[in-house]
């Protein structure tokens, strides 16, 4: 049985003191920019990886989007397999595998192939989200209901690693696979049943994520894989020399989702400037100043509070962060600055 991670004492900050022991990762969702072919996207998605993996990030994870002409990562094991084999150190994952969409005996092989070539190095992070519009939807073959058998579907696919279904998940079964629950909808009570680790947005309204986390607290049971409740606080965050710099990181993504919301498309990344300089709609300023809520932002000093702070409120064990900008450079001088606010401790199993 694996515990939670203990808080190393030795992992202290000057600027951020309560972010010691508290892990950093990084999410990656392998967004295209205006004019490149999502080949680039997944390119740039390895070779970033390679640069967190530098900057001492704990884990890099990447996502599950089917049908979206902005977002390449449309399979996440086979991304996940790409970024393992060009790294070395840090852990390599998927945030998530949305599980209503594939058999669990088909996870099971696929992410025991991964552990089998990258040992001690994967996370099976599992979401239950299905299609974004009918037309996925129908092409996965799976319709809104199925998000309701998620819990069932994690069950079974912890069986086969475990050995206990009448088929053999090769090479999954005896492997350990730390699985992760992302929090949607019944996600926490379906981590804590399993007693798996809780993954879970940072929303807008932060009492919402307080109160889903401690209902987590309360329902955790203990299982083969933890002991202990283990919570990961996933937030879109951006450090910059100035707060006026970091402000601007953040506007392509934030523009990227009014325009999924108004058109149904989450289209390519454009640059800030543009987005500055278009003349909104009043329903789109809405959604703009909306998206920009649940955004994080300001320089090191500004973050290294504000962090602080939503490790103090959500008690937090892991920070997932997130930032999606056009200029990629611009996007790793801000996880160099995030990794400068906390010591990150020495890796574990999970």
């Amino acid at each position: 049985m694996t515990t939670a991670p203990p808080h190393d004492p030795a992992a202290q900050s000057d600027a951020a003191p309560l972010l010691r022991g508290v892990r950093l990762s990084v999410l990656d969702r392998a967004l295209t920019r205006r004019g490149d072919h999502p080949s680039q996207a997944l390119r740039e998605t390895v070779r970033f990886a390679q640069q967190v993996e530098e900057l001492g990030f704990h884990r890099f994870w990447v996502a599950e989007h089917h049908g979206v002409p902005g977002v390449a990562g449309a399979a996440p094991a086979v991304l996940a397999a790409a970024v393992a084999a060009a790294t070395f150190r840090i852990r390599v994952g998927t945030g998530g595998v949305m599980l209503p969409n594939h058999r669990p005996l088909v996870v099971a092989e696929q992410f025991g192939v991964l552990e089998s070539l990258h040992p001690g190095r994967i996370d099976m992070g599992l979401g239950r989200s299905v299609g974004f519009t009918g037309a996925v939807r129908e092409a996965l073959g799976v319709g809104r209901e199925a998000a309701e058998d998620f819990g069932a579907l994690i069950g079974e696919l912890l069986d086969y690693f475990h050995g206990d279904r009448p088929v053999h998940a090769v090479p999954a079964e005896g492997l350990n696979v730390p699985a992760y629950v992302l929090a949607v909808g019944s996600g926490a009570e379906t981590a804590a049943e399993h007693g798996l680790p809780l993954v879970i947005g940072a929303h807008r309204d932060l009492s919402r994520t307080v109160t889903a986390v401690e209902r987590y607290r309360a329902g955790f049971r203990p299982s083969r894989q933890l002991s202990e409740p283990y919570v990961v606080v996933a937030v879109n965050a951006a450090v910059a020399a100035t707060s006026a710099q970091a402000e601007t990181l953040q506007i392509p993504e934030a523009w990227a989702t009014v325009r999924s919301r108004t058109r149904g498309v989450f289209e390519p990344l454009v640059p800030a400037a543009e987005v500055l300089a278009y003349d909104m709609t009043e329903r789109e300023r809405r959604l703009y100043d909306e998206a920009r809520e649940s955004q994080l932002r300001g320089d090191e000093r500004q973050m290294a509070r504000t962090l602080t702070e939503l490790v103090a409120r959500t008690g937090a064990d892991e920070l997932l962060l997130t930032l999606n900008t056009y200029d990629p450079a611009d996007r790793l001088d801000s996880y160099r600055r995030l990794a400068q606010l906390a010591r990150q401790p020495e890796p574990s199993s999970i």
